[in-house]
């Protein structure tokens, strides 16, 4: 899909009023919205969380947010969408970036509240899940915690940093494991005999 549609629109104008008029009555509600698949546009999240639009990135952060705003995944595959148009886009790794930790004590223990690089605040817990992938050159870990509907936020490298500051070793299985709690849950890293030196 290029740029300019048929009628003479931009297509990045589209979307961004009709989140615009969604979002004045609440969030979209796009897992309510199944339009028509209108093929690719030419946008992308790279693995740093920029958002590019025909090989530029969008440096208006409020745009991102409002394009962050009808992001939706659909098994591996991302889309723009609003009532009427669903667009692919393509997402190198996690669409959004966890950039700022804050540990509180709640009703079940010590609670992380993780923002992403879009605003969204989550407490890691049942409904907000923390997890850890190897990486496969670096064989090192990447956090990653559930924003919504399937859409991740890639932890930052200093943000990483804060969570094994956090970390703690339990006896999972029978096995040591390091890792860190919130909200009643932890969340094992790796064994805790791997860590020792």
């Amino acid at each position: 899909m290029s740029k300019t549609r048929q009628d003479g629109s931009n297509i990045l104008e589209v979307f961004a009023d009709t989140v615009k008029t969604a979002s004045s009555k609440g969030p979209a509600p796009v897992h309510l919205w199944n339009p028509p698949y209108c093929g690719e546009i030419d946008m992308r999240i790279a693995a740093d969380g920029t958002w590019f639009y025909h090989g530029t990135p969008i440096g208006r952060p409020a745009l991102v947010k409002l394009f962050a705003s009808i992001l939706k995944r659909e098994g591996n595959n991302y889309f723009l969408v609003t009532p009427a148009e669903k667009c692919g886009i393509v997402v190198a790794d996690a669409p959004f970036m966890a950039v700022e930790l804050k540990a509180a004590e709640g009703a079940a223990g010590r609670e992380l509240h993780l923002r992403t690089n879009v605003d969204d605040v989550v407490t890691c817990g049942p409904d907000h899940p923390l997890r850890f992938e190897t990486e496969v050159v670096t064989l090192g870990l990447k956090p990653y915690v559930h924003v919504r509907s399937g859409l991740w936020a890639k932890a930052t490298r200093a943000l990483w940093y804060e969570l094994v500051e956090l970390g703690e070793v339990r006896e999972i299985g029978g096995t040591e494991m390091f890792g860190v709690a919130s909200a009643g849950e932890f969340y094992a890293m790796a064994p805790a005999a791997d860590l020792k030196t």
